[in-house]
């Protein structure tokens, strides 16, 4: 299996990363450089999980050249809107410590998003953006921006892990050319993940452990993954994917845990969650 994933702009993303939400500000710098020293090459973060300062900390104190990291950060929708928008990524590439990023994505499908698109596209052509994508885009909502925009994203990354596998979504992510970039890929430990009888058994047959044959999982669907860990040992685990192959039979197996609905982030089309993410924005 190849260990990176091209974009339709040629473009490069390696298929497995380290991701850093939910790690907090006063502990990412450790964790990224942990994550370095044992071989990741791809760190994500965004402007909301407030810890792009320590992944630039980590980055450049590590000595590994920029161009041998691809790094990855989100706008967060209260920065949406095309001025907006625009001064975040400047933002961004100062806390991150860089003059340009591999990839930046828009966090949510809510509020100005087309006028955070526009500053994306121009950051892009500008070269401050090697590659722009979104995150948390439902099919029609990329249905939609893909077919309004001038450079459309080359990912989207969603909730995915073996109990919500998104077929349908890659469908159309699969038609319109757009890269599928997992966040939560090990569900965040719910529903019994770490537990799960299915990926026990299918990790025994390959000296593995569950989390390593559900990432491994993604990655064979072409999917990119992001699993993050405050373990070192862990952390090398989870990137120790690439001398197996899940067989056919496994493979339907595991197609079987797929329940077809979130697990982690309730859909964003619930008028009750769109509430929610609307109290988030400062008052007007």
């Amino acid at each position: 299996m190849e260990k990176t994933i091209k974009f339709w702009n040629g473009v490069e993303m390696p298929i497995l990363g380290y991701g850093v939400f939910q790690v907090s500000p006063e502990e990412c710098e450790r964790c990224v450089a942990d994550a370095l020293s044992v071989g990741y090459r791809m760190i994500d973060t965004a402007q909301a999980y407030q810890n792009e300062e320590g992944v630039g900390n980590a980055i450049k104190k590590s000595g590994i050249p920029r161009e041998d990291i691809f790094l990855v950060s989100k706008i967060w929708m209260t920065n949406y809107g095309y001025l907006k928008a625009k001064e975040s990524i400047d933002e961004s590439l100062r806390k991150l410590q860089t003059d340009y990023l591999d990839l930046m994505l828009l966090h949510q499908p809510f509020c100005d998003y087309y006028g955070a698109w526009q500053a994306l596209e121009e950051a892009y052509r500008e070269g401050k953006l090697r590659a722009i994508g979104v995150s948390n885009f439902y099919p029609d909502h990329l249905i939609d921006l893909c077919a309004n925009v001038e450079i459309r994203p080359m990912v989207n990354q969603v909730e995915t892990h073996v109990f919500h596998q998104q077929a349908v979504a890659r469908k159309y992510m699969d038609e319109l050319g757009v890269a599928h970039m997992a966040w939560g890929p090990l569900a965040e430990g719910k529903n019994g993940f770490f537990t799960n009888e299915t990926l026990i058994k299918i990790g025994e047959k390959y000296g593995k452990t569950g989390p390593q044959v559900a990432l491994r999982y993604l990655m064979e669907l072409g999917i990119i993954v992001i699993p993050k860990s405050s373990k070192k040992e862990r952390m090398a685990q989870n990137l120790d994917l690439f001398d197996f192959e899940l067989s056919a039979d496994d493979k339907a197996e595991l197609a079987k845990l797929d329940t077809g609905n979130p697990l982690i982030m309730p859909s964003h089309h619930d008028p009750e969650i769109v509430k929610w993410f609307m109290s988030l924005l400062p008052p007007r």
